[in-house]
């Protein structure tokens, strides 16, 4: 078991240089039948970044405990968990009460930010900002207080912390009040929204989020567009707009070594080889053209309007029939809220709707998977010959980057101009309007077009830019620059 912790805002023993903060940590945890812990490890960018600063930087990874077995595991560390369940780096995981967290994470955090930046909601309904939303809140600020303690605790004087995204947007100026010494930083993973739709928030809860935030010495962002728009609210909502905090853009991209190693091994050459059986040859004996999309069913994604264009291209070229397969992984996201749970079954109902209009013995036009499976994906990838990305809005989408590195005989790439990503692959995709159905199955069909060199080159040239910050350079150069 840990020892006490020590008063708040008082640097532990063992004090860190280096910190991030997150809802997710790197390792969640399941109890066996037997009673056993059993830990799971994760990836994605931060944890690439804290193995890219070596064992020797005195890092700790500051996150919440989102289940039962994160919660035991708590209980019986104190929150500082066993490095050999965490692969060697230290993570301090905080023992929230669980209707705290409910409330933070599924009643602010993904059903209030995350529908103010992505622009969900449906104006005339919703939102409703009542004495509920005010409970809720009161618990975001509970949550985000837990954070910054913990925070203050573990950090060495001096230290630097990297807080990551809309659930911990209070964590900055709490923590800046603990430990005025800390070198902070925030970044954002998501867009930022409008200073017209951020204001539909009540006015002194948009002043408190965007003040928690000025509260880091450095600000980032995945485009110009959303560290723009920030701004514009700052402006928009506070006196004195920004009040000098530095903001910068760093566009994280794909891990070209990582993806292309794992996208080799035995597990992923085995889905290629049933995804080939589902896909079928076409009349002529040729594998049938793909057109891949892999997501969750996250309502930002637009996967049925990209069902729908599907559908309109079917419709309008029937030279593609028994020609053509559209893959589409559409995996649960969220299934504890209703909106979210509605939203999968309508992709379900859509896809079985299009196989039986137009469907032939031999041929299914949508494969349609809801199972998480990361080789599945990645053997979609490999044979993609249209990547379809058509979110409606996107702090930046990672498929869009990861599909080129991993294609084989080359991709187009249709993509929505609301990604972050179009930032960066706009020269090189077919742009579309996610919410014009007509014109994403006109794009589709251009990009069924596409001679096969063509493709393979504009594929090449796709790759090169998606992978420019690999999560690990991300990670380091935010580093660098906070530490100025």
């Amino acid at each position: 078991m840990a020892s006490a912790t020590p008063p708040q805002g008082t640097p532990a023993t063992g004090a860190a240089r280096v910190l991030v903060a997150s809802n997710r940590g790197p390792v969640a945890y399941q109890v066996g039948e037997d009673g056993t812990l059993r830990a799971k490890r994760g990836g994605g960018g931060l944890v690439s970044g804290l193995s890219a600063i070596g064992p020797d930087a005195d890092a700790v990874w500051v996150c919440a405990a989102l289940g039962d077995g994160d919660r035991e595991a708590v209980r019986r560390t104190g929150g500082r968990l066993d490095p050999d369940d965490t692969g060697g780096q230290r993570v301090r995981m905080l023992g929230i009460a669980p209707d705290v967290h409910a409330a933070a994470y599924n009643g602010i955090a993904n059903s209030v930010l995350w529908f103010v930046h992505h622009m969900l909601y449906q104006t005339p309904l919703e939102p409703v900002f009542d004495a509920e939303f005010r409970r809720q809140w009161a618990a975001y600020e509970e949550y985000n207080t837990a954070f910054a303690d913990a925070l203050a605790e573990e950090a060495a004087e001096g230290a630097a912390v990297l807080v990551q995204d809309y659930h911990l947007t209070l964590v900055p100026g709490l923590l800046r009040a603990l430990r005025p010494d800390l070198r902070i930083g925030h970044f954002s993973h998501t867009p930022w929204a409008p200073p017209e739709y951020f204001r539909m928030l009540p006015d002194d809860i948009a002043e408190q989020l965007l003040n928690g935030m000025l509260g880091a010495d450095r600000l980032g962002f995945l485009t110009r567009r959303w560290a723009a728009a920030f701004t514009a609210c700052c402006e928009a909502v506070l006196p004195g707009g920004t009040g000098g905090t530095e903001i910068g853009v760093h566009g994280l991209g794909a891990d070209a070594d990582f993806l292309r190693e794992r996208a080799g091994r035995p597990d992923v050459d085995e889905r290629l080889a049933a995804l080939r059986e589902q896909i079928g040859t076409d009349p002529d004996g040729r594998p049938r053209r793909t057109i891949v999309r892999v997501d969750r069913t996250e309502l930002s994604k637009n996967i049925v309007r990209g069902l729908l264009a599907y559908r309109q291209l079917l419709a309008d070229h029937p030279e593609w029939h028994e020609r053509v397969v559209h893959v589409a992984f559409a995996y649960p996201s969220r299934q504890d809220l209703a909106v979210y749970r509605d939203y999968t079954a309508e992709v379900s109902r859509l896809a079985e709707e299009i196989n039986t209009a137009y469907g032939k013995p031999g041929w299914t036009p949508v494969v349609l998977h809801v199972k998480d499976d990361f080789a599945r994906s990645l053997a979609a990838y490999r044979i993609a010959d249209v990547a379809l990305v058509n979110p409606v809005r996107d702090g930046m989408n990672l498929v869009a980057k990861e599909v080129p590195v991993v294609s084989e005989a080359g991709c187009v790439l249709v993509l929505s101009r609301e990604a972050g990503a179009h930032e960066e692959l706009a020269d090189e995709a077919i742009t579309v309007n996610p919410y014009d159905v007509v014109g994403t199955a006109a794009a589709l069909h251009a990009a069924l077009a596409v001679p096969g060199g063509e493709r393979a080159e504009g594929t090449k040239r796709l790759a090169a830019a998606a992978t420019a910050l690999p999560p690990a350079q991300w990670f380091l150069e935010q580093l660098s620059a906070l530490r100025g």
